[in-house]
């Protein structure tokens, strides 16, 4: 059964960090695409990051600079460290994986799996 569960959200100041994670088990994680979108009340979901499995890693330009995507391929576990946050930040933040790094980056509605996600609000 594949299941990927995100944690590490909540409510933090403007300026402050969170680190968001997501457990991934029933797939292969090491040779997977991973990916961070974040959805915030009526607008549609967008991509923030994502990492390959050769290392390469992207980023949506709005989070570049502040935010980093991780993986623990021994916890099979990915991580999303997020930086000097903004209020436009809040939103719900879920995790994806597929086979593909190209799907994620480029077509999400056809992206293989995702978590249920987690909020992060950032107050002013």
């Amino acid at each position: 059964q594949v299941q990927l569960v995100e944690s590490g959200g909540g409510l933090v100041q403007a300026g402050g960090s969170l680190r968001l994670s997501c457990a991934a088990s029933g797939l292969a994680f090491r040779t997977a695409a991973w990916g961070w979108f974040r959805q915030a009340p009526g607008k549609e979901r967008e991509f923030v990051a994502a990492s390959g499995w050769r290392g390469d890693t992207y980023y949506a330009d709005s989070v570049k600079g502040r935010f980093t995507i991780s993986r623990d391929n021994a916890k099979n576990t990915v991580y999303l460290q997020m930086n000097s946050l903004k209020p436009e930040d809040t939103a719900i933040y879920y995790c994806a994986r597929d086979r593909d790094i190209s799907t994620i980056r480029a077509d999400p509605a056809s992206v293989g799996s995702w978590g249920q996600g987690t909020q992060v609000t950032v107050s002013s």
